[in-house]
């Protein structure tokens, strides 16, 4: 155990019921020491009693793990009936509050720990080594391929390069670690440090032209420099895709594993 770094594990939930078994099945499989290993799991806007539910498990996991914590904020957001979740005129309100909720989080539960693995809820299969691996390659911020079946196309494609044209299942013959522009949230890992500089998960495009900013020099020579790795149809980036983007502008790079595959719920 010596020298082997704290790890958080951050989870945002809602109306989660029907993933909790799966979730913390797969954090007891992880094979790192749990004395080393917290979590902590804010819900909000849940219809489906996760809230209560959590609580019940958070009693009985706690003294499993180096400190486990459950925080509930609502933001009032409900997609309406029949829209899925991915449903384009909601993506920006949508992916804010997502962004809102994980900063949230991440304000509330970080203390001590060196690194920050975000994993969601629905993610449902993964190998007991994911963390070693990931954080044996050294890098700051790095990620999985997550994919609904093995050696199938990404599920997470917020998780890109050079304006999303590649994604992590078009990289695979790259090898075991590639640069990215733009990363998702299904499992991410960050060095704690990062987010204490200030990185975090933008409510709003990153980026974005602003009238009044858009006069300052330093700020178009740094909007021109970036502007390759935004997908252009906006000129920013929301949320994790917006984290990557300002891990960047932080003089940070990201990276992906295409060929450790990770399972999520079949959508």
């Amino acid at each position: 155990m010596t020298g082997q770094p704290k790890v958080i594990i951050l989870t945002p939930v809602k109306d989660a019921v029907a993933h909790l078994d799966t979730y913390f099945q797969g954090l007891y499989r992880l094979d790192y020491p749990r004395e080393l290993l917290s979590v902590g799991l804010l819900e909000s806007d849940s219809g489906d009693g996760t809230h209560a539910e959590l609580q019940k498990r958070v009693v009985t996991v706690e003294r499993d793990f180096r400190r486990v914590a459950l925080w509930k904020k609502d933001f009032g957001f409900v997609l309406p009936n029949g829209t899925p979740r991915w449903a384009a005129d909601l993506q920006i309100q949508r992916r804010s509050v997502l962004a809102k909720s994980r900063n949230h989080l991440l304000f509330a539960a970080l203390r001590d720990e060196d690194w920050v693995l975000w994993l969601d809820v629905d993610v449902i299969e993964y190998p007991p080594d994911v963390l070693r691996r990931l954080l044996a390659t050294g890098r700051d911020i790095v990620q999985p391929n997550c994919v609904k079946e093995y050696g199938g196309p990404s599920f997470d494609l917020n998780a890109w390069r050079d304006r999303g044209r590649y994604h992590l299942h078009d990289l695979r013959g790259e090898g075991e670690l590639v640069r990215l522009h733009a990363v998702g949230g299904t499992m991410l890992l960050v060095r704690a440090d990062l987010h204490r500089e200030g990185l975090v998960f933008p409510t709003y495009l990153f980026g974005r032209r602003h009238p009044l900013i858009r006069r300052n020099n330093h700020f178009v020579s740094w909007r021109s420099a970036f502007r390759a790795r935004w997908r252009g149809d906006h000129e920013g980036e929301i949320e994790t895709e917006g984290l990557g983007i300002m891990a960047h502008a932080m003089g940070y790079e990201c990276w992906g594993m295409p060929r450790l595959e990770i399972r999520h719920k079949n959508t």
